[in-house]
Order: structure tokens, then C-alpha cells, then sequence
């Protein structure tokens, strides 16, 4: 397939969907499977996907939007070196909009706090040399995906020799949610619909302990429609084989034409070199997890916000009515939570599920609440 409408073909689409759906007749039991990254919750709502499985195919949504995973704490404490004198702030602009405490970016930048969205981390390198009067702090977030432009960032301040430009780093790695979500809890998990963006930097092999320490398998797809549909189906295959209840679930590639058992090597070495494994970090809806968060390296000490500047660092419990920890965790649906399109919608976010695009309450508001009204009147 070379074009997106092959990706989207009905044809296609329907006769995998009928594949499925013979297959789920073979199912022991109904299967709960989790799409962890969270362009797959937005394909899946904005395609309707979960409303053409059978019954017995249930998906739940992961910790996998990295908007969506910041605890208000570390919100608090970029707005926090947003306010201090010369500083301009700079990040992607889905950050703009998350709830701190008591305001957003978009509300201190409102206030006159000089806070700038940009599409690349490189951006606010250029923004650092055109304002040497000024402290650039980049704010930077995401997993695997988005870290290696980060660090491609500060290596070349480290190149240039910048003085006035710093990452306040809250990159995460995707293994210790995936394996505190697989070593129980409320939310039980079949199997796992793994992220395709993530793997074009770790490979495949990084999800291999899901199937070698807890007989989870895996499928790591795409974005389209296709792709998930294709995916469901080969996760589906080794429940059907009887491979799963022989102890022998695998990690399947539908991403092939983009991901490598090996993912990218450059990328990978690059990232060990700006960056070091934080012994613990926070995370909304999973609380402290060992070895999840990319602090900077000592070779980039100088370019580390969190070293220049004595942080409040103080820790934020979310908002009683929010509920996007059980959401992230697969525990709820988003129209489960209590403020979910009333006091909580796009335009009035209370957590950062309802921010993103990729986040699955923005996502299901945006492409599945009429659905769902729908279905409840016809049913």
C-alpha cells in the first residue's frame, strides 16, 4: 500500500472486520485489549472502530498520550519558570491548554508571562539566538517519539555554545506504565495494540517482556484505519491458535513498512547519550514509577532547567472531579467520568485527557458522544 485511501478502502476494511468477527466466535472468553498510544484512540473514535467489533472485543484506553500522562505538579512547575524575570518558555502547543493548579500556559501567557508554542524543539533554539537577553526554556515532553528531537536540540546548543538556552525535560519511557499496567491492578488486560511511533525509535524488541514475563501478546500497527483493524485480527489469531494458552503469545509487526525489530539505532544512541534514566517519576493515574523518566545527561548538565533553577518542585493531587487516572489506565470509558462534557469539555478542560487531540476524552467528545446517544436511542 503506498497511498492513504488504500488505507481507508471499505472493501478492505469490511472484509477484515468479518475476519474478526468469525474469529471472536472462537474466543473462550471476551477479550479486553488496550491501545496504548493515543493517535490510535483517535483513529479508532473518529473511524467508529469499537462500534463494528463484536461484543466480545471490549478496547480500553493506555497511558500512551504524553500530554496526557504530566502530573499537574510539573505543569505547576513550568509555569512557575515562565514567571521568573527573562525567561521565555517555549513548547509544543497541545501544553498550552493543560490546567496547572489555577491557570493554564495560555492563561499566564494572557497575564504576561512570555510563553511560546512551537512546532519543534528546534524552533526554540532559534527563538534562544535571536533573544540573547533572554532565558529560552524549552519545555519538553513525550516518549521515545518525541525525545530524539529533543535531543537533537541540545546537541546542537551544545555545538553552538548557547549560554541562554535550557530543557526542562519530561520525557518518559513507555516499558514502566506498560509493565505496572501488566502486573495487575484494577484493570485486566488481554492483550495490547502497541504504538507504531514509538517503536520507529525502540523497535519491536521493546515490548518483548509483555509476552515473555506475562504471556501478553502484542501488535504494534500503524495509524489508519486498516492498520488497527489489522492489528486486532493478529492479536486475535494467537488467542484462537490456542497460542496464548500455550504460554507462547509473541509481539507482532503490522507496522512492518515503518518499524524495525531493532528500531532505529541512531536515534537510540543519541537519546543515551542527552539523556539519563530518572530513578522514579511521576505520572497522572499511575503515581511514581521507577526508571520512567529521562532526566539530562551530566554531559548536558548546563543545558538542564531543573539544575539552573531551584524548582518548587512541589507535587499537585488532580482535581477531585477528574477522573482521567482511571481513564489512562483503562479502569473507565471517558463518558464514565462524572464531569465528562459538562463541566469538563475542549473548550473547558479540567484534566489533560480532555486537551489533546490524541487524549481519549477530547477524542471520544470530539468523534463518539452523538454516536453513543445514538445507540443509546436505538437501543
Amino acid at each position: 500500500m503506498k497511498f492513504v485511501d488504500e488505507f481507508r478502502d471499505p472493501h478492505a476494511a469490511k472484509q477484515l472486520i468479518e475476519r474478526i468477527s468469525q474469529m471472536a466466535t472462537q474466543l473462550d472468553h471476551p477479550i479486553k485489549l488496550m491501545e496504548i498510544c493515543g493517535g490510535h484512540t483517535h483513529t479508532i473514535y473518529r473511524y467508529g472502530l469499537e462500534n463494528l467489533l463484536p461484543d466480545s472485543i471490549d478496547l480500553v484506553h493506555g497511558p500512551g498520550c504524553p500530554v496526557c500522562v504530566i502530573p499537574m505538579g510539573r505543569v505547576d512547575d513550568a509555569l512557575w519558570l515562565a514567571s521568573q524575570p527573562d525567561v521565555i518558555l517555549a513548547t509544543f502547543g497541545d501544553m498550552m491548554r493543560v490546567p496547572g493548579s489555577d491557570v493554564s500556559l495560555m492563561q499566564a501567557r494572557a497575564q504576561g508571562s512570555d510563553i511560546r508554542f512551537v512546532y519543534s524543539p528546534l524552533d526554540s533554539l532559534k527563538i534562544a539566538e535571536e533573544n540573547p537577553d533572554k532565558k529560552v526554556i524549552f519545555f519538553a515532553v513525550g516518549f521515545e517519539t518525541t525525545a530524539p528531537s529533543t535531543a537533537v536540540t541540545l546537541k546542537y546548543a551544545k555545538d553552538k555554545g548557547l549560554k541562554n538556552f535550557s530543557v526542562f525535560s519530561n520525557h518518559v519511557t513507555i516499558e514502566p506504565p506498560l509493565r505496572a499496567i501488566a502486573d495487575g491492578g484494577e484493570t485486566k488486560v488481554d492483550g495490547f495494540i502497541g504504538p507504531g511511533h514509538v517503536a520507529t525509535v525502540v523497535g519491536t524488541q521493546a515490548f518483548e517482556f509483555l509476552p515473555a514475563e506475562f504471556n501478553l501478546p502484542v501488535a504494534v500497527c500503524g495509524f489508519e484505519p486498516l492498520d488497527i483493524l489489522q492489528g486486532i485480527a493478529m492479536l486475535l489469531e494467537q488467542f484462537v491458535s490456542g497460542d496464548v494458552a500455550a504460554g507462547k503469545a509473541r509481539v507482532e509487526n503490522q507496522y512492518a513498512r515503518v518499524v524495525r525489530d531493532q528500531g532505529n539505532p541512531a536515534a537510540r544512541a543519541l537519546l543515551d547519550r542527552v539523556f539519563t534514566i530518572r530513578d522514579t517519576f511521576e505520572w497522572r493515574g499511575l503515581g511514581w514509577l521507577d526508571n520512567s523518566g529521562m532526566g539530562i545527561s551530566e554531559e548536558f548538565a548546563d543545558f538542564d532547567a531543573e539544575r539552573l533553577f531551584d524548582l518548587p518542585g512541589k507535587r499537585v493531587a488532580d482535581p477531585v472531579a477528574c477522573e482521567c487516572g482511571s481513564v489512562l489506565t483503562g479502569h473507565i470509558k471517558p463518558w464514565q467520568c462524572k464531569v465528562f462534557g459538562t463541566a469538563c469539555t475542549p473548550d473547558t478542560p479540567i484534566g489533560t485527557c480532555m486537551v489533546s487531540p490524541e487524549g481519549a476524552c477530547a477524542a471520544y467528545y470530539n468523534f463518539g458522544r452523538l454516536n453513543r446517544e445514538v445507540t443509546a436511542q436505538l437501543t
